[in-house]
């Protein structure tokens, strides 16, 4: 108790110093940017998953080929969910004496459960509504333009005549993003007195529900424990989430990257003034020593008066993160309207305890050398540089560093990437010093008087140069990757599907119709025209045995074993992918051969030189696996797992697969189109392009938002590096104002220190955010040909010296300005 009340006093006695309140502001900003960044940070990844489902219209469901047993809406009932059915299927919808083609789904009143069913009436006004009622059908705009209609017509579906009620602008769709053909939204009362959902219908059902989510999960868990009925399964947002895996990847990398960085930016903060504070008490801790005061006492003082300051700031920090990102959340929650609105309490804890726990690792050991400090440094200053028992405490603060990337992180392969560059950052920022503070005993006795003086400032105080140009050099760093890299990644994100990416497929184009399909498609406007052949075949045998005989350790493997595969070949390497082994074959080797995924090799336990069997029509053929490819599969082009060489499979029985860009409008060419060519398949992938361009633009208006408070804690950074050595500056200003030295002498004395400082700083955090961005975007985030922007980072760097410089001489301003007498006084 009695040390309790002294570490007490002593805070009270102390808060006046700037040190400590430096510490305590330090502590108190880096909580707030710690736990705002990682409020938004969930609330935004909650946003991310609330999307997925939205693509499936409710939270959880099953999806069957016969319709859901009641047993599960009665236990989705029980716990409180709600549920709606849905049945898709394919009919043909009559009108004028025309026919189509439709892709139905019909559904109860209570669908969409979750996200929006978009709908426009007889006057194309936009509105947000429900499934239709009975007697009513909600056609798209392809459908409206094949058969002639328009809103208020009626067709004949399903043997029963209905009324277009409105037209189909989007819809939650279970997640299956293709439109294989025009759709349409009918009652599900309608269906049943139809018969479309009878026995032997082609008709696939879902059960979704939607509720809180211990109530999804504890339903999800109980349906897990449950037998489902055969050829059901689970549909989740997960599931959505792994068919546009590579966009929802990016997005969460994206956010744990500057909350990462923000952390990062904190830490370092809390350091510096951990350290200046640490420094400020050896005198006052030489002054116990020699009073008496045992080691076991002094240390015990020293922690428990960083303790009562760290308490406390924490707690006003948690509040305030608190308070913030609510405020914040107010602006932001646009981004994502379906998002709870329950304020996550967890994030911002775990920042105060990160806070907490990164402030006593930064300065355990230097207290720790404080309470070896010898009586005999009252009066030899000196006599404190010799204690070097608890050196191996430093590696503390390696360690809380290490665990605050690795914490924040969540991706063992974006912390290594950002430690490693961080801590290169640092090396080559205590190497440049070094090397400035070597050359500045060598030129300084020939320099300007001023920059003399500067030149012999930094040398004499060599630590705290080092230190200064390290912690500078790691927040710059930081920042640039935030504020430039960041964004560029995120340009090169949308640069991947530009405005004219294929949004059509063509399926069973014959070879006689390949060139007037293209010259019609020319016609109507369409581009990015891309033919592919298109074989139907089945895996026989690996290397001579036959599949059937054969076990494997992936389970997938049985699984594609049994299914037709698709096959194709190419002379060139199509665009999208690379040979990570082998060789590409060309178009006429000697031998038959074809390339592999990576995802076959490492399903099939494959490797160049291997035999695999095919059987495509009448015929078979062996080929030889000549390489292995990584295939972007994000890219929206026409990608194979197999791809064959042409000299040896272009007699295959085989048809033409075609992607294409049209521009939304060209509906009635299309409908055209598709009766010229009967026999093609015209899938749709608009909707997924929007979902994708969707995730991109919320992610980045996310950044941006996240951004603003990391910049509070790069400020943070610049402000504690540049006072790191204040009591040393303003003690040796004193003197030399005492020697007769002018107020402009020191100002240019204190210009060159500060622009050299800032110009190791900003070099090396530029080198280092470009190294750290080309890293980032191949190994993370797979942007083929990302290159960081290097003249905003030279521009930076530039900038980082000159902002360091004139901070720093507003910092000095008020000792050129003070007499010599009161800054003595006061030192």
């Amino acid at each position: 108790m009695n040390l309790l009340r002294l570490s007490l006093r002593s805070l009270r006695r102390e808060w006046h110093l700037p040190e400590l309140r430096t510490l305590a502001a330090s502590l108190v900003l880096a909580v707030v940017a710690l736990g705002v960044v990682a409020t938004l940070a969930t609330r935004i990844e909650r946003g991310m998953l609330a999307s997925a489902a939205e693509l499936i219209g409710g939270d959880i469901g099953v999806s069957s080929p016969q319709s859901v047993p009641e047993v599960f809406l009665a236990e989705a009932r029980q716990r409180g969910l709600q549920g709606t059915r849905t049945a898709s299927f394919p009919s043909v919808a009559f009108a004028h004496q025309q026919s189509q083609l439709l892709d139905v789904q019909a559904s109860d009143a209570r669908y969409p459960l979750r996200g929006t069913l978009e709908l426009a009436d007889a006057t194309g006004h936009a509105y947000d509504g429900h499934a239709p009622a009975a007697g009513q059908v909600y056609l798209d705009h392809r459908a409206l333009v094949a058969l002639n209609l328009k809103v208020g017509q009626p067709l004949q579906l399903g043997g029963r005549e209905l009324t277009i009620a409105a037209e189909l602008l989007r819809q939650p769709d279970g997640g299956e993003l293709l439109a294989l053909a025009p759709r349409a939204l009918m009652s599900l009362t309608d269906a049943e007195q139809a018969g479309l959902l009878g026995v032997g219908s082609r008709a696939h059902h879902r059960l979704l529900l939607a509720g809180e989510p211990a109530a999804v999960q504890g339903w999800r868990d109980w349906a897990q424990s449950t037998t489902l009925p055969q050829g059901a399964e689970l549909i989740t947002p997960e599931q959505t989430q792994e068919r546009m895996r590579s966009a929802f990847d990016r997005a969460g990398a994206f956010l744990r990257l500057t909350a990462l960085l923000s952390a990062l930016l904190a830490g370092v903060a809390i350091a510096l003034s951990a350290q200046r504070y640490a420094r400020r008490k050896t005198a006052e801790v030489a002054l116990l020593r020699a009073l008496g005061t045992s080691r076991r006492h002094v240390l015990g003082l020293l922690l428990g008066t960083l303790g009562a300051l760290a308490l406390p700031a924490a707690g006003l920090g948690l509040l305030l993160a608190l308070g913030l990102a609510q405020l914040a959340w107010l602006f932001a929650s646009q981004l994502f309207g379906s998002v709870p609105t329950l304020l996550p309490l967890a994030p911002s804890c775990a920042a105060a305890a990160m806070g907490i726990a990164v402030l006593a690792g930064f300065a355990l050991p230097p207290l720790v050398r404080l309470a070896d400090v010898p009586p005999v440094a009252v009066f030899r200053q000196s006599m404190t540089a010799r204690v070097r028992r608890f050196d191996v405490l430093y590696l503390i603060p390696v360690l809380v560093a290490l665990g605050l990337i690795w914490s924040q992180s969540d991706s063992l392969k974006l912390a290594g990437i950002l430690a490693v560059s961080l801590c290169g950052v640092a090396v080559v920022a205590a190497l440049l010093a070094a090397l400035l503070l070597w050359l500045a005993r060598r030129l300084a006795p020939g320099a300007h008087p001023a920059l003399r003086l500067g030149l012999a400032a930094l040398a004499r105080r060599r630590t705290l140069s080092l230190i200064q140009a390290t912690a500078l050099s790691l927040g710059l760093c930081a920042l640039l990757l935030l504020a430039i890299v960041a964004p560029a990644l995120l340009q090169g994100w949308r640069q991947e599907l530009p405005a004219d990416t294929p949004n059509w497929f063509a399926l069973n184009l014959q070879d006689d119709q390949r060139a007037g399909f293209a010259q019609t498609l020319a016609g109507i406007g369409g581009d990015q025209l891309n033919m592919m052949p298109l074989a139907v075949g089945k895996l026989t045998a690996i290397n001579g045995r036959p599949v059937d005989q054969m076990t494997f350790a992936d389970e997938r493997a049985k699984d594609w074993a049994d299914r037709q595969l698709r096959l194709s070949w190419a002379g060139e390497l199509p665009p999208s992918n690379q040979v990570v082994s082998g060789h590409w074959a060309g178009a006429n080797p000697p031998h038959a051969e074809v390339s592999i995924d990576t995802m076959w090799r490492d399903m099939f336990a494959l490797k160049v030189g291997d035999t695999l069997s095919f059987n495509v029509g009448e015929g078979s053929l062996d080929a030889r696996v000549g390489s292995i490819r990584k295939v972007d599969w994000s890219s929206f082009r026409v990608n194979f797992f197999l791809l064959l060489d042409p000299a040896h499979a272009s007699d295959l029985p085989h048809t033409w697969l075609a992607s294409f860009h049209l521009p939304r409008g060209h509906a009635v060419q299309l409908a055209q189109l598709s009766r010229d060519y009967g026999n093609l398949s015209l899938v749709d992938v608009d909707s997924l392009l929007d979902r994708v361009r969707e995730i991109v633009d919320r992610v980045g208006n996310a950044v941006r938002w996240i951004l603003g408070f990391s910049l509070l804690a790069g400020a943070l950074v610049l402000a504690a590096a540049l006072a790191a050595s204040a009591a040393e500056r303003r003690h040796e200003a004193a003197l030399l104002r005492t020697l007769g030295a002018r107020r402009n002498q020191l100002r240019i004395a204190a210009a060159c220190e500060f622009a050299l400082l800032g110009l190791i700083a900003g070099l090396t955090a530029a080198f280092g955010a470009a190294g750290a961005g080309l890293w980032l975007g191949h190994a993370v985030f797979h942007i083929d040909g990302f290159v960081p922007p290097l003249w905003p980072l030279a521009s930076a760097a530039v900038g980082a010296a000159l902002i360091v410089m004139l901070l720093g001489l507003a910092a000095t301003r008020k000792v050129t300005r003070t007499s010599p007498m009161r800054l003595l006084r006061e030192g």
